[in-house]
């Protein structure tokens, strides 16, 4: 399913660990490399034109060895979210925080598992919930 996301790590010096995410690696469970932005804070930017290629970069991101993972902030965009998402560790997790001013919406859950699961919408909440689309989580696998 065609979905553009773009996915922002910020990390102070995290050139070492990020180092590998800049190459190719088909072990990966997604797909892609990372590019470095040229900011004052160390940044990388990866973009997904599917959802499928995109499973599971949270869990890889999780799991490397931040050097300050309290200080780890990423940053995601998909295609219909009116406002980046903002994921931070806690408890070793990346967990996604609150948004003022905005909720996530989750789609109904797909009858098979043949279409990755959706990562819903970052929405106003000033506006209208599409139809069909809760707060609450609808289907259990995780979408990044």
């Amino acid at each position: 399913m065609s979905r553009i996301a773009q996915v922002i790590v910020l990390a102070p010096y995290a050139d070492e660990v990020m180092a590998p995410l800049t190459l190719p690696d088909d072990s990966r469970t997604w797909c892609g490399e990372f590019e470095q932005l040229s900011t004052f804070v160390e940044a990388w930017v990866i973009e997904f034109n599917r959802m499928r290629p995109r499973t599971g970069l949270l869990r890889h991101l999780e799991s490397l060895p931040w050097p300050h993972p309290e200080s780890v902030q990423v940053l995601i965009h998909d295609e219909e979210d009116d406002c980046f998402g903002l994921w931070m560790m806690q408890d070793s997790k990346l967990t996604e925080l609150r948004v003022p001013g905005h909720t996530r919406l989750h789609p109904p859950a797909p009858p098979t598992d043949e279409f990755p699961p959706s990562p819903g919408l970052l929405w106003r909440t000033d506006t209208p919930t599409p139809t069909g689309f809760s707060p609450e989580r609808q289907d259990p696998r995780p979408a990044w």
